[in-house]
């Protein structure tokens, strides 16, 4: 069972993410393993929500249930985990295995269904504050997650670690813009689309792509010193831990300066980083892991979005 699960994991967080998959592999071996499986499980849940497979259109027979019934049951999983009792679903047992032996706060993975929750409930995000929100349900949470198997359970790095999350979200909403558009969803604030003159249901019209572009550039630019204040918490994780998350944030950080590059034909095609950029990336993040070890990082900004208690 435990070798299946291993597969399933790497499998998974290989066709899901190769971005962070690269970084993982940095990882100690007990790290790596424990990483991969809540990767797999926080993948499984999206893909259940939005009927996929590993985030592409599912191909087989698909749910009976609705979205809402859907939903129910992935939190009636989730605690049906935390209560020992056996899980025959591979990403829920691998999830199981993670949740007891590290000891993690229910309410963190619980917050991370509520950011699947937004999307059943169809979401309307007015403000930054309320995309902001969703950013640490679906991501900033999943990065206090990762920090706290690390080994990391204070609030100061914890706090680094949603902004990592957050960082990473800014930059995945900014590059998919119209492909979230094509199926119905917008995570951009509506005051913004109001003020670049995009009604929310042209926002995937090419005739958009130049003011899309200027809504891009601006999460990008926000998305920014979150990115500088989670490398203020690459001193507090182990070494190896700390290359992997520095490695990650490095290639997060460059699909988002692409972005921004491109202007309006940023969503010509997906953009994405080759495999020299993350060899490049590897080197950096290895130099900003060592240089963490004796560096005293900047107080954490108080303008930054804080997440919840």
């Amino acid at each position: 069972m435990a070798d299946a699960l291993d597969r399933h994991a790497a499998e998974t967080i290989q066709a899901g993410s190769k971005s962070f998959a690269t970084a993982a592999k940095l990882f100690d071996p007990a790290t790596r393993r424990s990483v991969m499986m809540l990767y797999a499980w926080c993948r499984h849940c999206d893909d259940v929500i939005d009927e996929q497979h590993l985030g592409m259109p599912s191909h087989g027979e698909g749910s009976t249930d609705s979205s809402e019934q859907r939903m129910a049951e992935l939190r009636r999983m989730t605690r049906q985990a935390y209560a020992g009792e056996p899980m025959q679903s591979p990403p829920f047992a691998a999830f199981q295995q993670v949740a007891l032996q590290h000891r993690l706060p229910e309410c963190y993975p619980l917050a991370h269904l509520e950011g699947f929750a937004m999307d059943v409930q169809e979401r309307r995000y007015d403000t930054i504050d309320d995309t902001l929100s969703y950013c640490y349900h679906v991501a900033g949470v999943v990065g206090i997650m990762m920090a706290w198997i690390m080994g990391v359970e204070d609030d100061a790095t914890l706090d680094r670690a949603c902004d990592l999350g957050l960082a990473f979200q800014l930059t995945n909403i900014a590059r998919d813009i119209v492909d979230d558009a094509k199926v119905g969803r917008c995570y951009l604030p509506r005051t913004w689309l109001n003020e670049a003159g995009i009604p929310p249901n042209e926002i995937a019209d090419p005739r958009h792509r130049g003011a899309l572009a200027n809504l891009a550039a601006r999460l990008i630019d926000l998305a920014e010193p979150y990115y500088q204040s989670a490398r203020g918490g690459f001193g507090a994780l182990p070494p190896r831990s700390a290359w992997a998350i520095a490695t990650a944030h490095g290639v997060y950080r460059e699909i988002g300066i692409e972005v921004e590059a491109r202007g309006a034909k940023a969503w010509d095609q997906r953009v994405s980083t080759s495999k020299a950029d993350k060899l490049r990336l590897l080197v950096k993040g290895l130099g900003q892991t060592v240089a963490s070890r004796w560096q005293t990082p900047a107080s954490r900004p108080e303008s930054l979005w804080q997440r919840p208690d």
